[in-house]
């Protein structure tokens, strides 16, 4: 058995663990902030065969798949640090993912609302080492 083969140790998994928790929280204050601002959930967490979109809500003119990115900031923090802001990491590759996976749920969907068009927002969400928001930021039409 090989390091490629050894199953992850009991740290690797318990800060893969915080990382997905991290995520859901996220999510979670991502979808009551565009509730807030007027946007309909379809859905939340959705599986293809080619991976997972965040959420899928909709407004009056669009069918709006959402990229959610949560960072953390030290209780004592303003503001977060450049390399810190959520958004920044939105990369190319994340982008076309993301294009990918709309496409294969559209594909894939049967019972899908109708909208006259479809966008792609990504939404920010900086929490406080104790868990608490500290900002969020919605980018519609991301790319």
């Amino acid at each position: 058995m090989n390091a490629i083969d050894d199953p992850p140790s009991a740290c690797a998994r318990a800060v893969d663990e915080r990382r997905r928790a991290l995520g859901r929280r996220g999510e979670q204050l991502a979808a009551a902030h565009l509730r807030r601002t007027g946007y309909e959930e379809i859905a939340r967490n959705v599986r293809t065969r080619r991976g997972e979109i965040d959420l899928i809500v909709r407004d009056e003119r669009a069918l709006v798949f959402v990229e959610v990115k949560t960072r953390t900031i030290g209780d004592a923090q303003r503001t977060p640090r450049p390399d810190q802001q959520p958004l920044a990491g939105l990369g190319t590759g994340q982008r076309a993912r993301l294009r990918r996976l709309a496409a294969a749920w559209l594909a894939e969907e049967r019972s899908r609302p109708f909208a006259a068009s479809i966008r792609f927002d990504a939404v920010g969400v900086v929490l406080d080492a104790s868990g608490r928001l500290r900002g969020i930021e919605h980018l519609e039409n991301a790319w």
